[in-house]
């Protein structure tokens, strides 16, 4: 017979708890108990199906507690989960800010593990519209997860990864990283860094259309050559830039950056400093 595995889910309402929630429904393995505080949250439960349960009768139950809250907020709600669980418990994150930043209290006894999505890749083999579609991932669209054991031993950590790949399903590949290098990735390398320079992209459109190019035209262009510098630079072309094209960006490089962006945002203590501003926000 199966073991069936009781997780209170925190902010079960919020947006990635309704996505934990409508991953989970029909999932057989786990018993999930929906903690969620706000009239809204809970429409939005009743709407699938599904019921809040008071605080301190799902913590009482639970095996695992998932905290799908926002960065801000986890210290504050940890802060008093924490103490009233009952020992053994698998403290679960889906982002490594808080604890990257010492947000969340640690107590011997119980297990904590730290998740996150890496999102549907650019380059895929799906094929549906409905997956070419999903950009989180985690609904129609196969993309990876990393994984991070904050604290506790190898069993928690099989626990955690197993629930991880369950509320993030379809899960291709799930990779091992210590919580530092989680922050590294994100928000360091995916937000900080990515982010913003995608964000810089759609400025240049924006002066491409002040030029007089035709809005669609400069919007066509860039989502090609958005893909194919991609498929050179990361390996997936078996061909290089033209020689133009490096010229180009030999020429530019150092106009558009500073000597020293890499050694100012991946540094241990500007990491640090990152997710204590967005725990703290």
């Amino acid at each position: 017979m199966t073991q069936v595995t009781t997780f209170a889910l925190m902010g079960a309402g919020g947006k990635m708890g309704c996505r934990i929630t409508d991953n989970l429904l029909d999932d057989s393995s786990y018993q999930v108990l929906y903690v969620e505080v706000s009239e809204a949250g809970k429409s939005r439960l009743a709407e699938r199906g599904a019921k809040a349960t008071a605080q301190d009768e799902a913590l009482a139950q639970a095996n695992m507690v998932v905290l799908a809250l926002p960065d801000n907020r986890i210290g504050a709600v940890s802060g008093s989960v924490v103490p009233t669980l009952n020992p053994g418990t698998l403290l679960i994150t889906l982002d490594p800010a808080a604890a990257h930043a010492g947000k969340i209290p640690l107590r011997d006894d119980l297990a904590y593990f730290v998740t996150h999505p890496c999102h549907p890749p650019v380059f895929h083999d799906e094929v549906s519209e409905a997956a070419q579609n999903d950009w989180f991932g985690g609904v129609h669209a196969k993309h990876h997860i990393v994984c991070a054991l904050h604290h506790g031993n190898e069993a928690d950590y099989a626990k955690g990864e197993a629930l991880a790949r369950a509320i993030f399903a379809p899960v291709m590949d799930s990779y091992r990283v210590t919580v530092e290098q989680m922050a590294i990735l994100e928000p360091a390398m995916a937000e900080t860094c990515v982010a913003t320079l995608v964000t810089a992209m759609k400025e240049a459109l924006e002066e491409t259309v002040k030029l007089g190019v035709p809005r669609e035209a400069a919007k066509a262009f860039m989502m090609g050559h958005i893909r194919v510098p991609l498929a050179i630079v990361f390996g997936y072309a078996d061909f290089p830039f033209s020689d133009g094209a490096q010229f180009a960006i030999d020429q530019a490089y150092a106009k558009i950056f500073k000597p020293d962006w890499k050694e100012n945002i991946f540094n241990r203590e500007a990491v640090k400093q990152s997710v204590e501003d967005i725990t703290s926000a």
